[in-house]
């Protein structure tokens, strides 16, 4: 539990916006103190706090980029020191490509950026916190923990003209296995939630695509997704209202995946 209080701990990466303010104020109703961090400064991200303290919790708020080693080790040091404890890591920071280019066409500088943020960022913070989260419950029989990876329907969905983004999310499933895999002797779960067409910052630039691709019969619920669907589904899983499924992956897309003839 939190310092002085009852309430358990979520970190949430790239939790004051869009998808990740979605999920850190649907924790924040269900009784969670937030860690939540950023490449944004703390001016930016004032309004989006507020909000989830209004809700009850306290939210503790560190700039840093998940890409850069120094920085994932700096989150977790300023978890421990504002909380003294951490009970549900979020891997939900990520970022689209800055240009939608054909894979035939695309360049590595690109590839890199996405694999440092979106893949390899998760997988060495789920590393730090993981080793954290066995220490803590090595000392507390009653110590409770998840990680839950944000990933994408880009996972199995191709998208020649975001090859790297793809490939990246692709990367988050099998962490997902991999960590459920290597945690289970510890009583941590690991669970993945796939999002489909969320309506966000990050997918405002395709918003007609999206619009005729959905009123065409693309999902089987005729609508976008919201931050707000994401939220309800982590939260549930970060409560433990749905135990004995360590491993297991929760799509969100609106019937997207089924396959129809």
């Amino acid at each position: 539990m939190s310092a002085n209080s009852t309430r358990k701990v979520a970190l949430v990466t790239g939790g004051a916006r869009g998808i990740g303010l979605g999920i850190s104020a649907a924790l924040a109703k269900s009784g969670f103190d937030l860690a939540i961090c950023g490449v944004r400064d703390l001016a930016a991200v004032e309004n989006a706090i507020a909000g989830l303290e209004s809700a009850g919790a306290q939210v503790h708020y560190c700039q840093a980029d998940i890409s850069i080693t120094d920085d994932r080790q700096r989150l977790v040091d300023f978890v421990k020191e504002k909380f003294e404890c951490l009970n549900v890591l979020i891997n939900n920071a990520g970022v689209a490509p800055t240009v939608r280019a054909d894979i035939l066409e695309a360049d590595e500088e690109s590839f890199d950026r996405l694999m440092r943020i979106n893949l390899k960022g998760p997988y060495f913070l789920t590393q730090l916190t993981a080793r954290w989260m066995i220490e803590q419950r090595q000392h507390d029989a009653s110590f409770s923990g998840c990680i839950i990876n944000v990933s994408s329907i880009s996972s199995f969905v191709a998208s020649t003209s975001r090859g790297d983004y793809c490939l990246s999310k692709a990367g988050v499933s099998m962490s997902t296995k991999l960590w459920a895999t290597r945690l289970g002797e510890f009583g941590l779960p690991v669970y993945e939630i796939q999002p489909g067409i969320i309506k966000t910052d990050m997918t405002a630039g395709v918003t007609d695509k999206y619009d005729n691709l959905i009123a065409g019969g693309l999902l089987l619920e005729e609508r976008w997704g919201t931050p707000e669907d994401v939220g309800r589904a982590v939260a549930t899983l970060a409560r433990g209202d749905i135990p004995y499924a360590t491993g297991n992956v929760i799509q969100l897309d609106g019937g997207l995946g089924i396959q129809r003839l």
